[in-house]
């Protein structure tokens, strides 16, 4: 669902966003000043043929049937109006009407009730088998000594065919459609062209911030001009310039503290070395002394081990930030390395092993014992037996996992279980760990690297219960790290 997502929002960027919008706005504009024009021209053509059309017949009528004439009008003088009006037309009167003429039944039953009290002409557009056509009603008035003119009853109807104004209409929206249609391609031309326009400050200010992103600090804009845009760049570099200097305070701030404590750690050697020369002295003397100069040589003893232990971690991470750490390869076989490493620590009776021989790769024996004995002594320090090692391996891998039956990591700590100096327990105000034991394990495994295969230690947690750290170390790795 989510890659759905990414590849519809990529189909539906901004360039395709601004060509849809320049095209709904030019064909809603378009089709509106059409059909506008449309309907008003049409309205024209229409208004011109009836009164081309309704005009001189109503003038053929007046002038032919005169105003006061005897009522009622024989057949002859109905026949008379209509043969004067000509075409189709027919007289009415009544229940009499000329001979000839249209069709009375194509008109309209209210057309018929409504001309009798009319005292001006009235038309209506019928469909006459397909073909648009116009029923033309003239009412004859006479002149009524107290009311004025009236309708006399006498009243002359013609049919006309409207083929040749339907026809101007038709090439009307004929061509509105054609002009609107022009105006949506060059709305769609207008419109690449201002996205191509609009994006291209987007297109370098993306460029930029992935250049920023990918560490060249130094990236900026090129500012053209006064617009948001222009101001959209000036804010950018200001911000890219201001990101620059913290970073640069930061880098100094961390190479000053790493130098730091490798100058420390380089300089704690030789005086912790004269101590652990003179711990084991005590440590051999401590029986023969009393119990509380006995106990205080144990203690300084063992204090002096952690300090030493905790210098010995300072230098390798100091190592690994420098980019000095180098790997001394060598074909060796997993099981038997890693069989040694639990054998060395005593810790064979107290681990489950699951480790098929003749598994041959070629690696740091040294550092893959530091991994093994880290996840090891971490399993049993903190998690519950029984605690568990399998090795498998296949043509480009091999894969080393640790399993204890404890509790397992919490979700918190997941995330941060290979940051140096983290310790899950913050109970603890001292404890044997220094924090640096799984953050060097883990700048171990990366350290081994083959091509496009690149070492990785992982934590997580078992199913059924328990952590479980996953190391996978390329089966062939090259002679320089990575």
């Amino acid at each position: 669902m989510s890659r759905l997502r990414r590849i519809l929002g990529v189909a539906w960027g901004l360039r395709p966003r601004l060509v849809v919008a320049f095209v709904l706005i030019a064909a809603i504009s378009s089709a509106a000043a059409s059909g506008a024009t449309y309907i008003q021209a049409r309205r024209v053509v229409e208004n011109d043929a009836t009164d081309a059309i309704v005009q001189p017949m109503v003038s053929r009528v007046h002038d032919y049937a005169t105003y006061g004439q005897r009522l009622p009008p024989t057949q002859d003088q109905l026949n008379s109006i209509a043969s004067e009006v000509g075409g189709n037309a027919v007289a009415v009167y009544q229940n009499m009407r000329s001979k000839g003429g249209m069709d009375l039944s194509v008109i309209t039953s209210e057309m018929r009730d409504e001309m009798r009290t009319r005292t001006d002409v009235m038309w209506q557009r019928i469909d006459d088998h397909g073909t648009p056509a116009m029923i033309i009603g003239i009412p004859v008035l006479a002149l009524q000594a107290t009311d004025g003119w009236k309708p006399s009853g006498l009243e002359v109807y013609a049919k006309t065919s409207m083929s040749d104004q339907q026809t101007a209409v038709e090439k009307l929206a004929t061509s509105a459609w054609l002009y609107g249609s022009l105006a949506a391609l060059f709305a769609v031309i207008v419109a690449l062209l201002a996205a191509r326009g609009v994006l291209r400050p987007v297109r370098r200010l993306g460029i930029t911030a992935r250049q920023l992103g990918e560490g060249d600090l130094s990236a900026r804009l090129t500012v053209r001009g006064n617009d948001e845009m222009a101001e959209l760049a000036r804010t950018f570099n200001n911000t890219a310039a201001a990101l620059e200097h913290h970073v640069g305070q930061l880098r100094r701030m961390e190479a000053d503290a790493r130098r730091f404590v490798a100058d420390v750690s380089h300089e704690l050697r030789t005086p912790l070395a004269a101590m652990t020369a003179v711990t084991d002295v005590l440590d051999e003397e401590a029986p023969q002394l009393g119990d509380d100069a006995g106990q205080a040589a144990r203690l300084v003893s063992q204090e002096t081990r952690k300090l030493t232990r905790l210098v010995e971690d300072l230098m390798e991470v100091s190592r690994f930030d420098a980019g000095a750490a180098r790997l001394a390869l060598d074909d060796i076989d997993v099981a038997s390395a890693i069989g040694s490493t639990l054998r060395a620590r005593g810790w064979l009776g107290r681990v489950e092993t699951d480790l098929p021989s003749g598994v041959v790769a070629r690696l740091d024996p040294r550092r893959l014992d530091v991994i093994v004995a880290n996840l090891v002594g971490n399993a049993l320090k903190h998690g519950a037996p029984p605690v568990q090692v399998r090795l498998w391996a296949d043509h480009n891998w091999v894969d080393v996992r640790v399993m204890d039956s404890g509790p397992g990591l919490a979700p918190e700590v997941l995330p941060h279980v290979f940051d140096r100096f983290y310790k899950a327990e913050f109970a603890r105000t001292r404890s044997e760990g220094s924090g640096l034991g799984l953050a060097i394990a883990w700048e171990n495994a990366r350290l081994h690297t083959s091509g496009g295969l690149h070492g990785s230690l992982e934590a997580t947690n078992r199913p059924e219960g328990g952590a479980m750290f996953i190391l996978r170390l390329p089966r062939v790795v090259g002679e320089e790290p990575a």
